[in-house]
């Protein structure tokens, strides 16, 4: 062996979304509720996010990318995500989630890459609008725009769905993508890449979540015709549908308190999803392998379905 591969460091596997103990957590989990918007750091069990089992292999290089919701659950490991795999990340969140957000940009600065803070309230069309603007200035350009933060408020009854509400889910899930998407639009060169968070319920709505079913539904609807609209520029835009992934989204009012404790147990494969286990697809969507996909949705339901 020469001196120069004795030299080499050792490359660690290519783990992208292998979780760090496969056998955590399962149910029952607990059905300790918080306010709204939840906190990861305030879970129980601790989602995963892939803080020390995501393993970047350089796929992103040089990109830079503005994650919506990006201080916990999904966001949050796309972001971790991104950072290892070489991306400058900006992560808006709401500003009640700024202990959440504040570990996320030292996970993100610890790789050696650009974070930057947004914190911001989405259902505001000009706040929305100036994340944008203030992420693209701070990173100095933008290639990957993931739509990702969402309201989910589960109620049983239609009766039950107050006006603020209904309006608050709008707003967040179907209003700010769209604002954020057309603020973007001028930015965004050839090779570029926008990702919408839609969900399963697009496809199976749940009758306790009427409102955020809707919402979902038409963000996997949007993906597929702006994609149609910016192909010509050769830009794509898909959407992620996941399954149920143990999020601060959950147990913040995503869920019926009677569910939290067998929440996923009834996937095919017995429990939720841990949110490293989706940023994969996220890791896939944002880069140059997917040139040749647009107008997709990647689903990730634990087998579930979309069908």
């Amino acid at each position: 062996m020469s001196s120069k591969e004795e030299n080499d460091p050792v490359i660690p596997p290519h783990r992208a979304g292998s979780i760090e103990n496969p056998d955590l957590p399962l149910n029952p989990y607990s059905d300790d509720q918080q306010p709204w918007p939840g906190l990861a750091e305030k879970m129980e069990p601790q989602p995963d996010h892939g803080e020390t089992s995501y393993k970047g292999n350089g796929r992103l290089a040089g990109k830079r990318a503005l994650i919506t919701g990006g201080d916990s659950g999904l966001g949050r490991a796309t972001a971790i995500a991104y950072a290892r795999e070489g991306a400058d990340v900006a992560i808006c969140y709401h500003p009640r989630e700024e202990s959440d957000a504040e570990t996320v940009i030292r996970l993100i600065e610890a790789e050696g890459r650009r974070a930057v803070a947004l914190p911001a309230d989405l259902k505001d069309e000009k706040a929305a609008r100036q994340v944008v603007d203030d992420a693209v200035k701070a990173l100095g350009g933008l290639e990957v725009l993931v739509l990702n933060a969402g309201m989910q408020q589960a109620q049983k009854s239609i009766t039950d769905i107050t006006t603020e509400q209904f309006d608050a889910t709008m707003k967040t899930n179907i209003y700010a993508p769209f604002w954020m998407a057309q603020q973007a639009l001028p930015h965004l060169k050839k090779g570029a890449s926008i990702i919408v968070t839609s969900s399963i319920n697009a496809y199976s709505p749940s009758p306790d979540m009427l409102d955020y079913a809707m919402t979902k539904g038409a963000g996997k609807v949007f993906a597929q015709a702006l994609a149609k609209q910016v192909a010509s520029k050769g830009i794509r835009v898909n959407a992620v549908a996941p399954g149920p992934f143990w999020t601060p989204l959950q147990v913040s009012g995503g869920q019926p308190k009677e569910d939290l404790p067998q929440f996923g147990a009834d996937t095919v494969l017995g429990r939720a999803g841990q949110p490293v286990e989706i940023a994969p697809i996220f890791v896939l969507l944002a880069s140059d392998e997917a040139s040749y996909i647009t107008g997709e949705v990647y689903a990730a339901t634990g087998g579930q379905g979309t069908g």
